[in-house]
């Protein structure tokens, strides 16, 4: 009986010591194990054995990237400007060994060294150009960071000045010269509209003074093709009256009879006076100058 128990005891034991030799490394996380209290290993994801009562290890290492958001920090600029400016470091474990033995307080040890790399690079410039060179301030903070942990086993790997918060006065300031630029850009824009709106309207007027220039010379010279198309008929109609005259070859009657209209056409103008010239005021006299005038007349339109 005493036996059963002694055995028993041993196996319950060797379940015990073999449970407790196991360790299961989750993903992204490293574990260092001490042997009688010195370095001894590094145990990556996965299933490893240890030796107990002699190893021991130590709380896993998460390797996965760090968001540290540290507290707002008082910084002085070349101007003798105080303000606070929040910082947030981005950095990832890159060697447990160093991580765990480097540094005590690793994370108060970036806190602290931020906040003086902060303060050395804002004070060798001034506020404006605090303002606008974040990226340039991010830059150099990064850099030298990552050279002042990597002896800690860390990496960093972002820098970002989360927060710059100038004293209230100088806030105030600063939104008088919003203000004002603002201002100063609308009325800017203002003028430019109106200069734009009095061109526009100028090059409309110079525009239609063209058009209706164009319009008046087409209307002249239509006009003047009109008088021109109406000439050329009437001369046109005069011609071949006076041809079909010629051919119907008329008697000294009908002539006499066209110089009696021609008369009376003279006699009922405006005219107070018709002076007849004496060699036409007998019939035969009427009628040469009648067939004279007929004959010019057709030489002018053959012409």
């Amino acid at each position: 009986m005493v036996g059963l128990v002694i055995a028993i005891v041993l196996v319950v034991v060797a379940i015990l010591v073999l449970v407790s030799s196991v360790r299961v490394v989750r993903q992204a996380t490293t574990v260092i194990v001490e042997r009688l209290g010195k370095y001894n290993r590094t145990l990556d994801t996965g299933v490893h054995f240890i030796l107990p009562l002699f190893d021991r290890t130590l709380p896993p290492i998460s390797m996965k990237e760090r968001v540290a958001d540290f507290e707002p920090q008082a910084v002085i600029t070349k101007d003798n400007v105080t303000m606070h400016i929040d910082t947030v470091v981005y950095f990832q474990v890159t060697d447990a060994k160093l991580f765990t033995y480097g540094v005590e307080r690793p994370i108060n040890a970036i806190e602290n060294l931020t906040a003086t790399t902060l303060r050395n690079i804002v004070g060798e410039l001034e506020l404006d150009e605090t303002l606008t060179s974040r990226d340039t301030v991010n830059t150099k903070m990064r850099t030298i960071l990552d050279e002042a942990t990597d002896p800690w086993g860390i990496k960093i790997n972002r820098v970002e000045l989360k927060d710059i918060m100038p004293p209230k006065e100088i806030q105030e300031a600063m939104e008088k010269q919003m203000r004002a630029e603002r201002e100063r850009r609308e009325s800017i824009l203002r003028a430019e509209g109106e200069k734009k709106s009095k061109i526009l309207i100028a090059e409309g007027e110079k525009e239609s003074i063209v058009l209706q220039a164009e319009a008046e010379k087409q209307r002249v010279m239509l006009a003047a093709e009109a008088e021109k198309a109406r000439l050329i008929a009437e001369a046109e109609g005069s011609a071949k009256a006076i041809e079909l005259v010629n051919k119907a070859a008329p008697n000294a009657a009908y002539v006499t009879l066209q110089g009696y209209e021609a008369l009376k056409a003279m006699a009922d103008g405006q005219s107070t006076k018709i002076i007849v010239p004496s060699e036409i005021q007998n019939v035969a006299g009427l009628l040469a100058s009648v067939k004279e005038v007929v004959t010019d007349v057709e030489k002018k339109s053959k012409k």
